[in-house]
């Protein structure tokens, strides 16, 4: 008989894979698919097109026909480079309650909790179908969802899915989505005595960076109506995360890079920000090409992610508010794949334990309690299942 691991050895093996999204998820992905085999479940793979150093699982188990439950997380986390941890980040921890290590919360506790839930389904039998949906690449845009839901369409197709990142068990109905892209700014370079000669680079991103704060300003200060008042803040934003370049302190940059991206509510389509962005681009390039031809703005768009929009009729919405007797409504500034699922046609809803308050930082944790409140949670899906 193949062993049956509880929910706290999966995480604690799960944890062990430093998967940060920059490298490899394979040893993961191959431990996982080889467990799952090993209970007779047949895990399939999707690998990244342009990377094979990565890939995602899927896998299906219950009756061969449509209708349902995806359980669906994402493999990768975020570095620990330059953080302050008090523990080894890819080994669980547990002190005063809490489980420590990177993605215990951001989200292989609910990886963990999915794949015992999937293995139970397995074992004890379901009369609807369940199946099991981890990604590579969320953590860099929620690149890596598109791929694998298309590569999905080769399973029965299903009607709900439960993306768990950490809402406290709660059921978010609804979060904004984004685009994101590099610039680069072709500048000219001169001694700075003659500046006016020139085109700095670095003195023109900062003419587009002041535009965003403009526009921020700007969109802070609208009255906010319908449905980005569900949100906090009840509007779309712009920020520029990292920014770099020139040569030196006497010379005109001949290049500054920079990255610019919109947290965008649901109710305003992403191609408007982009417009928006294109036109103060374009403008921007025209005064700097008066001083010197060839200068400009070169714009790379790095990725996409719908708005994730409340539904009256979601099904998936109702199915977990009756597992977890929740009704409380929930909206978040974050974005995750449900967004690219209910592009896709499903019904969607993000649900899963921890908080997201501690993603991402040093010593991030998931609480036991949250934990075990997960566990009820999949036992409370495995009986409707059933």
């Amino acid at each position: 008989m193949p062993e049956v691991l509880s929910p706290r050895a999966l995480l604690e093996k799960l944890v062990s894979f430093p998967t940060v999204s920059r490298d490899t998820n394979l040893p993961l992905i191959d431990w996982v698919q080889d467990y799952l085999v090993s209970h007779g479940i047949d895990a399939q793979r999707h690998v990244k097109p342009d990377d094979a150093q990565k890939a995602a699982i899927f896998a299906h188990v219950g009756p061969q026909e449509t209708g349902g439950v995806i359980l669906s997380g994402h493999t990768d986390v975020v570095p620990v480079d330059g953080q302050d941890w008090n523990f080894d980040p890819f080994v669980v921890t547990e002190q005063d309650g809490k489980l420590y290590g990177r993605g215990t919360t951001d989200m292989k506790g609910f990886d963990a909790l999915a794949i015992w839930t999937l293995v139970e389904a397995q074992k004890r039998g379901v009369s609807r179908p369940l199946q099991l949906a981890l990604s590579y690449d969320e953590e860099i845009g929620c690149t890596g969802a598109p791929p694998l839901i298309e590569a999905m369409q080769g399973l029965p197709r299903a009607s709900d899915v439960i993306v768990g990142e950490p809402t406290m068990m709660k059921a978010v109905t609804g979060h904004k989505g984004g685009v994101n892209f590099w610039v680069h700014v072709h500048g000219f370079e001169v001694h700075s005595s003659l500046l006016h000669t020139g085109v700095s680079a670095i003195m023109w991103a900062a003419k587009m960076i002041d535009w965003a704060n403009q526009l921020n300003a700007d969109l802070q200060a609208a009255e906010p109506a319908g449905m980005p008042g569900l949100f906090d803040p009840p509007y779309t934003n712009v920020h520029v995360g990292m920014i770099h370049g020139g040569t030196a302190h006497n010379i005109s940059a001949k290049d500054c890079e920079f990255g610019l991206g919109y947290r965008v509510v649901p109710g305003e389509s992403l191609d408007q920000w982009r417009r928006l962005t294109t036109d103060k681009m374009a403008e921007l390039n025209a005064a700097m090409q008066e001083i010197r031809p060839g200068t400009g703005f070169e714009l790379i768009e790095k990725f996409e992610l719908p708005p994730f929009a409340p539904e009256n009729d979601n099904t998936a919405e109702a199915l977990v508010r009756a597992l977890t007797g929740d009704n409380s409504e929930n909206f978040v500034s974050y974005g995750t794949e449900a967004s690219h699922f209910q592009q896709a046609g499903y019904k969607a809803v993000v649900c899963g334990p921890g908080s997201i308050h501690v993603a991402h930082q040093p010593d991030e944790y998931i609480t036991l309690a949250q934990f075990q409140q997960g566990h009820r949670f999949m036992e409370n899906l495995l009986e409707r299942l059933s």
